[in-house]
């Protein structure tokens, strides 16, 4: 059962708060030793470290890493139509509010001939990691590919671990959505060598090395990243799924509960926390949740879940109280189901994702809200975002003086590079002016 943490009438300040949130016990630092060995195993051999990586920790040896593209387009063809619909429909409501993600180009004038132009700027090439432990990811597809083609990236890879029920093959629902989103270049390939190979390339497979690497994976995929960032960018180090409900006495516990256990299926360490001032709806709400473990399909997972530190009822005070706690918490996924949610949702900083109602629960923005579900977990988003075309630009600023407006700030240039005793800086400026006969 959830264990509950009691709150109430405690003067509690942020950094209090942030010492009794529950967080899965999860150590991306002790993975690094291992990621690291595989890392450099596969910058050093290059196929063969991945052909024998998949084997030792996938149980299955591909036939090849680069899967071919009639494969993937035989994926395609052979995708149930119910889910190629679905699919579809989730690109494209991820891509229209993705679009909003792009900044316009601006030009500013400071001046006559003074200008400082703000532009955007798509990296080249990226790689994109699908997990493949116990669950199949379609969704993860679209959600990375799509951002990247909105922001306007030009080269896309793609990888996720081989199945042995594929004959080491990527699993063919994975192929399908690649396919669907016309990304032919798939690698089966998982772990901390994927990310290795993403960031280092691999010269006899063909592969070019990736500006950002972006997707979530296990312990060891999040040890890579942090490994390979300064090499390449990364999105985050994404942990096991996060939901935090803030709720009131006006929530249905049903529906609270059956969004709890949602999130519990991804993973035992998933965390699934409750945050109310109502005592009557966290027993509630605990009544569902230990009926709703008992008939889920993925019983056991879920159970070791909701049982876990990192999972809990939190009792406070009131509404202002729980958005202090959610606020310290960070938390992936938060959901506001209240008498009156936008009240709440004004004290809200930090989320990866904000779901308003009990008719906007998590699944609908891991699938087909039109959002992104990449986001960041373990108290990132206090401090990052989730996934967007925003992961792939780089803003960059554009200088153009002509020579009387450079003229006219000349004598203050040389005055702040005297002042910093770097004269040459000032000298590059007067050079311009100077009469050289």
């Amino acid at each position: 059962m959830m264990h509950t943490i009691d709150l109430r009438d405690l003067p509690t300040s942020q950094a209090d708060l942030a010492t009794v949130v529950p967080r899965a016990l999860t150590d991306v630092s002790a993975a690094s030793e291992v990621a690291a060995r595989l890392i450099a195993d596969v910058r050093e051999r290059g196929e063969e470290a991945l052909l024998e990586q998949a084997e030792r920790l996938d149980g299955v040896r591909p036939e090849r890493i680069r899967i071919h593209a009639d494969e993937v387009n035989y994926a395609v063809r052979s995708l149930d139509s119910q889910v190629r619909d679905a699919l579809e429909t989730a690109i494209g409501r991820v891509r229209q509010a993705t679009q909003a993600q792009v900044p316009k180009s601006t030009v500013t004038e400071l001046g006559p001939g003074a200008h400082v132009i703000q532009r955007w700027q798509p990296v080249n090439r990226v790689g994109l990691y699908v997990p493949g432990g116990k669950a199949v990811y379609p969704s993860s597809v679209v959600m990375n590919v799509v951002p990247a083609q909105v922001a306007g990236v030009s080269s896309v890879a793609l990888a996720s671990p081989p199945q042995r029920e594929f004959g080491g093959s990527v699993h063919p629902t994975i192929l399908a959505a690649a396919g669907v989103l016309g990304i032919d270049e798939v690698y089966a390939m998982g772990g901390a060598g994927a990310i290795g190979a993403f960031a280092y390339g691999v010269p006899n497979l063909g592969m070019d090395p990736v500006e950002i690497i972006t997707g979530p994976g296990n312990v060891y995929v999040a040890a890579a990243k942090r490994l390979v960032r300064g090499m390449v960018g990364i999105d985050s180090e994404a942990g096991p799924t996060e939901i935090l409900i803030i709720a009131d006495a006006t929530a249905d516990a049903y529906l609270v509960a059956t969004d709890l256990i949602s999130q519990a299926e991804h993973d035992e360490l998933a965390a699934v926390v409750l945050v109310t001032d109502s005592v009557e709806l966290a027993n509630a709400v605990s009544r569902e949740v230990e009926l709703l473990v008992a008939s889920t399909s993925h019983s056991a997972r879920v159970r070791t879940a909701v049982d876990g530190v990192q999972s809990a009822v939190v009792l406070v005070s009131d509404m202002a109280a729980a958005a202090a706690f959610s606020n310290a918490y960070g938390p992936e996924h938060l959901e506001i189901q209240t008498v009156e949610p936008g009240v709440v949702l004004d004290m809200i900083e930090s989320a990866g994702a904000i779901f308003l109602g009990a008719h906007s629960p998590v699944s609908l923005g891991d699938y087909l809200a039109g959002s992104n579900h990449v986001l960041p977990t373990g108290g990132q988003s206090r401090f990052a975002s989730g996934l967007g075309a925003y992961t792939f630009l780089r803003p960059q600023q554009v200088i153009s003086y002509d020579r009387a407006a450079l003229q006219q700030v000349s004598s203050q240039i040389v005055a702040l590079s005297d002042a910093e005793d770097l004269p040459a800086h000032g000298a590059a400026v007067a050079a311009r002016f100077e009469d050289r006969g």
